[in-house]
C-alpha cells in the first residue's frame, strides 16, 4: 500500500518510453534480485562454501558485520537516546558497577528522587538483576557510552549464533544462520537500538546450545567452561527463564553417555560464582541475602506484576501519582487466563522470523525424527510456557533461545534444500532483499520520510522510539554553563510512562541533578542542599517542553 502510494506521487519523467520513477525502481530491483541470483551462483556461492569452514574469520566477519551497518546509519540515526524507565534503570545498574559498588547510599532528599523502576530505600539502586547493567558498564568504560556495550553484545550474538550452529549443521548453513541472525537482530533491531537488554542473554545462550552437542561428542573441558559461562551469564539478566534453561540442559544430557564429573566441574563452577554474585547484590541492596531488589520494588512499589500464580503486590509506601498509576497499569495486566495470554502471544514469536523464513517453518517438522531437533523444539515451548506466567511480555524474555529460532529456521530452509536447492536459496534472498530494502531506506531517509513509513515497519526500531523532546531538553542543559538542578513539573493530563526524573549513581556528584516538583517550600530544602547549583523548571508537558529558570509560577490547577 505505502509502496504504491509513493510510487503515484511521482509523475512520468521525460524519456523516450515514458517511465515514471516507479517504473525505474521496479526495473531497479528486478536488476538487482536477478543480477543477485546470478552473482550468487557463479562467484558468491563457491567462495561462501569454502568461508564458511573457517571459523575464526566467520565469527570475526559476522561479528563486525552488525557494527559497521549500524555506524553507517550514524548520520541519519544517530546513538539511541534512552526513553523506557527499564532502560534508566539498566543504566543506574550500569553507573553503579562502574562505581565498582552493586548499591548506593540512600539520599537524604530522596523523596525528590523517587522514579519507576528505581529503588531509594534501603539503598539507592536498580530493581534489575546485574547482568545487563554489567554489559553496559563495559561498554561505557571501555569506550565511554553504554550503547557500546549493546553493540557488543550484538556483535558477539551475531559471531556466537554461527558458532552454535556449527554443532547443529553444515558450515555452509551455518553461516547462512549467522547471516539471518545479523538480517533478524542487527543494524534495525529493537535490540540494537535500546538499552533494556536481548543481544546479551541471546549471547548467553548460543554458549549453552553450541557446547551441549560439542559436550556430548567431545568432552572436553573448554566446552563444559563454556556451557558453565553461558549459564551464569544467563543467570545474571534473566534470572527466572534460568530455571528453564537449566531444565533443558539436564533433558540433552540425560540420554547421553554419562560424563565424568569432573569434565563438568567448569560447567558448575561459573554458575555458582554467578549465583554468589546476585546473592551478593541481594544483601547490599535489600539487606537480606535471599530479597531480590525486584521482589523489594514489589513490596514497596506493587511493580513490577507479580507472576500469575502468585497474589497480587501491595504497596507498603506512599506513592506519587505516576508510581500510583503504573501500579494500576501492572495490576491491569493479570486479567487473562493462562491460554488466552498464550494465544495472544504466538504474534510476538514473529519477532525471531522474518516473513520469507515463515515458508521453512512447516519444513522444519521434517527434522524431527532426530531426537536432538525434538529437544530443540521442546525447549522452546518450555520457555513460551514459562515466560507466559508473566502478565506482560517482551520479546527479550524468550532471548535465551534465540539461537533455536534460528537453529529452526536454518533446519527448515535445509530440509526444502533437500527437495530444491534453488527454493531454498530463493527463500534466503528474500530474506537479504527485505533487508536490503529497509536498510536503504534508512540511509537515505529523512525525519518526514521516517514517520511516513513508521506504520508499514513491524520490529524495525529505528522509528519505534520518541527521544527527541528528551534530546532537545538536554541540549539546552549542556548549553547552561553552571551545574544544575532541575525541578520537573508534571501537569495532571501527564502520560506516566514519560518519566523525566532519572538520576546517575551519584547524585550529587553529577552535572544535572533531576528533581520532582513537590511545591516551593519543599523545594527550598532542596535548593538549600544543592546552593552551588542554579536551579531551573521544566515542563515536559509543554510543546514543545518548557525550561526556564525556578523559581517560577505555582502548579497548574
Amino acid at each position: 500500500m505505502f509502496l504504491f502510494d509513493f510510487f503515484r506521487s511521482f509523475l512520468p519523467l521525460a524519456n523516450p518510453l515514458g517511465f515514471g520513477a516507479s517504473d525505474f525502481v521496479l526495473l531497479a530491483m528486478a536488476i538487482l534480485l536477478a543480477g543477485g541470483v546470478v552473482l550468487w551462483r557463479i562467484w558468491l556461492e563457491p567462495r561462501a562454501a569454502a568461508f564458511a569452514g573457517r571459523t575464526g574469520w566467520c565469527m570475526i566477519f559476522l561479528a563486525a558485520l552488525p557494527v559497521v551497518l549500524r555506524m553507517a546509519l550514524l548520520p541519519h540515526h544517530p546513538v539511541p537516546s534512552p526513553d523506557i524507565y527499564d532502560e534508566f534503570s539498566h543504566l543506574l545498574a550500569a553507573d553503579t558497577l562502574r562505581h565498582l559498588r552493586l548499591a548506593n547510599p540512600p539520599h537524604p532528599l530522596h523523596q525528590f528522587f523517587e522514579t519507576q523502576f528505581v529503588l531509594q530505600e534501603p539503598k539507592y539502586s536498580s530493581i534489575y538483576p546485574p547482568g545487563q547493567g554489567l554489559v553496559l558498564a563495559v561498554g561505557w568504560t571501555l569506550f565511554g557510552h553504554p550503547w557500546a556495550g549493546v553493540v557488543l553484545a550484538v556483535a558477539a550474538f551475531c559471531a556466537l549464533c554461527y558458532w552454535m550452529l556449527r554443532a547443529w549443521t553444515t558450515p555452509g548453513w551455518a553461516l547462512a544462520g549467522g547471516v539471518l541472525a545479523v538480517i533478524e537482530f542487527g543494524p534495525l533491531s529493537q535490540w540494537m537500538n535500546s538499552y533494556w537488554g536481548g543481544a546479551a542473554a541471546a549471547a548467553a545462550g548460543c554458549l549453552v546450545f553450541g557446547s551441549l552437542p560439542r559436550l556430548v561428542t567431545a568432552a572436553r573441558p573448554r566446552d563444559a567452561a563454556l556451557l558453565g559461562l553461558g549459564i551464569a551469564a544467563h543467570l545474571l539478566i534473566r534470572p527466572y527463564e534460568s530455571a528453564f534453561l537449566l531444565l533443558s540442559v539436564a533433558a540433552f544430557l540425560a540420554p547421553a553417555k554419562p560424563l565424568h564429573l569432573r569434565k563438568l566441574a567448569p560447567a558448575a563452577a561459573l554458575p555458582i560464582l554467578a549465583a554468589g554474585l546476585m546473592l551478593l547484590q541481594n544483601r547490599q541492596v535489600t539487606g537480606s541475602w535471599t530479597t531480590l531488589p525486584y521482589v523489594l520494588s514489589q513490596y514497596q512499589y506493587g511493580v513490577p506484576a507479580a507472576l500469575t500464580f502468585q497474589s497480587n503486590p501491595v504497596p507498603h509506601r506512599e506513592l506519587n501519582r505516576e508510581q500510583e498509576l503504573n501500579y494500576r497499569m501492572q495490576m491491569s495486566f493479570g486479567g487473562s487466563s493462562f491460554w488466552q495470554r498464550l494465544e495472544y502471544r504466538v504474534r510476538f514469536y514473529r519477532f525471531f522470523f522474518l516473513a520469507p523464513l515463515y515458508l521453512a517453518l512447516p519444513a522444519f517438522f521434517w527434522a524431527l525424527r532426530q531426537y536432538r531437533f525434538w529437544w530443540a523444539a521442546l525447549t522452546v515451548a518450555l520457555f513460551a510456557l514459562g515466560a507466559n506466567f508473566f502478565p506482560n511480555f517482551e520479546p527479550h524474555y524468550l532471548a535465551g533461545v534465540t539461537c533455536l529460532f534460528v537453529l529452526v529456521s536454518v533446519v527448515g530452509l535445509q530440509q526444502i534444500a533437500r527437495l530444491s536447492r534453488e527454493a531454498a536459496g530463493l527463500l534466503v534472498l528474500l530474506c537479504v532483499a527485505q533487508f536490503v530494502f529497509w536498510y536503504g531506506m534508512h540511509v537515505f531517509d529523512t525525519q518526514a520520510f521516517s514517520l511516513a513509513i513508521r506504520q508499514y515497519e513491524t520490529w524495525n526500531a529505528l522509528n519505534h522510539r520518541n527521544p527527541a523532546m528528551r534530546i532537545v531538553v538536554n541540549e539546552q542543559i549542556a548549553a547552561i554553563p553552571a551545574r544544575v538542578l532541575v525541578f520537573v513539573r508534571y501537569y495532571p493530563q501527564h502520560i506516566f510512562q514519560q518519566e523525566w526524573v532519572y538520576n546517575a549513581a551519584d547524585i550529587d556528584g553529577s552535572r544535572v541533578v533531576w528533581a520532582r516538583d513537590l511545591g516551593p517550600q519543599e523545594n527550598e530544602k532542596l535548593q538549600s542542599y544543592y546552593r552551588d547549583r542554579s536551579a531551573w523548571l521544566l515542563e515536559p508537558d509543554f510543546r514543545p517542553p518548557r525550561l526556564r529558570p525556578y523559581p517560577a509560577t505555582p502548579h497548574p490547577q
